[in-house]
């Protein structure tokens, strides 16, 4: 009886330190910190096959193989420049299992589509990656290089249809920035906007637009299956993995314009619940997965989160807001 007594004593004490513990745990942690670490959609305001689209499907595989979210689905929300996505995940306000795939396609989509919503009604999580711009074209097309581009564009700017996203993204600047840099109007580039890579590359390769215009890694495969040949990369210097590929400002068009993508959040979720999110983030970009994803697909590693991606956000939106002024895309 005294053994009995004894064991349920011993027994008490263990669930009492386990309690315990998880009090001290939940304390610690927040009581909404571990619906993030069970479920998280990853909403992509793009079509799939597109650059936002890629980082879902990289972030998503990475906290899969590694156990930092249970589950994890990738929903694509496409349309105008990312602005249905945005205002979907504004709609999600208060959800901390939600996380949105953004860049410098969405700044200048807020502001030729007049959106309602913005940026600031979101919650910025991370900048996790750098890409960079590419203008292709057929392997069999005339064009050689970005001087024959400029050529045709001296000519009869309207003469060659130029293929990318939607108006106002990074694709649309980048095309906009090259003519300019060449006393060529912005607003007299052919420039047929897409609402994902996939379709311009599809476009691309009927013969539909002469020149595709996104990130190297939407023309990649077909770059490297030799249907697809760079005309130039919109780096100032040339990029790991990409040495063979000349950059724009090599070539004397004085364009360089990076892609940065990033997470955002849903308004009004705590700051413990941001801090869980940007930790399920952290881990992520650690994984050997993620630096894999970094390699394969030429992206620098540009991680920012808290304050100091607030900082490079709030100077990002200026510096796209005035661009795209400056080309009469507003």
């Amino acid at each position: 009886m005294d053994k009995q007594r004894a064991l349920r004593a011993t027994g008490a004490v263990c669930a009492a330190l386990v309690v315990g513990a998880a009090a001290v745990n939940a304390a610690l942690t927040g009581t909404h910190e571990s619906q993030a670490r069970a479920r998280i959609d990853i909403l992509v305001p793009a079509d799939p096959g597109g650059g936002w689209d890629l980082v879902a499907r990289e972030t998503q595989h990475a906290l899969r193989v590694n156990g930092i979210v249970d589950n994890t689905q990738v929903l694509n929300l496409p349309g105008a420049g990312g602005t249905i996505g945005l205002a979907q995940t504004v709609r999600r306000e208060g959800e901390a299992t939600t996380l949105m795939t953004t860049g410098t396609v969405m700044i200048g989509g807020i502001i030729v589509n007049d959106s309602a919503q913005t940026l600031e009604d979101v919650v910025p999580i991370a900048r996790v990656a750098d890409d960079y711009e590419v203008f292709v074209v057929r392997a069999d097309s005339p064009l050689q290089d970005m001087g024959d581009l400029v050529e045709e564009w001296r000519d009869d700017p309207g003469s060659v249809a130029v293929g990318g996203g939607s108006l106002g993204g990074t694709d649309h600047l980048l095309a906009g920035l090259a003519a300019r840099s060449q006393g060529i109007s912005p607003d007299e580039v052919n420039y047929i906007p897409f609402a994902g890579g996939a379709q311009a590359l599809t476009s691309l390769l009927s013969g539909s637009i002469d020149v595709g215009v996104s990130g190297y890694n939407e023309f990649r495969d077909q770059v490297e299956a030799g249907n697809l040949r760079v005309l130039g990369v919109s780096a100032r210097e040339r990029v790991d993995g990409l040495e063979e590929h000349p950059t724009l400002p090599e070539q004397g068009v004085d364009a360089v314009l990076p892609n940065w993508r990033g997470f955002m959040a849903p308004p009004g979720i705590t700051e413990e619940e941001r801090a869980e999110l940007t930790a399920v983030v952290e881990e992520m970009v650690a994984t050997p997965e993620w630096q894999d994803t970094l390699e394969r697909n030429r992206w620098d590693d540009t991680f920012q989160s808290g304050p100091e991606f607030e900082e490079f956000l709030e100077a990002e939106i200026a510096r796209i807001t005035e661009v795209t002024e400056e080309l009469g895309l507003s």
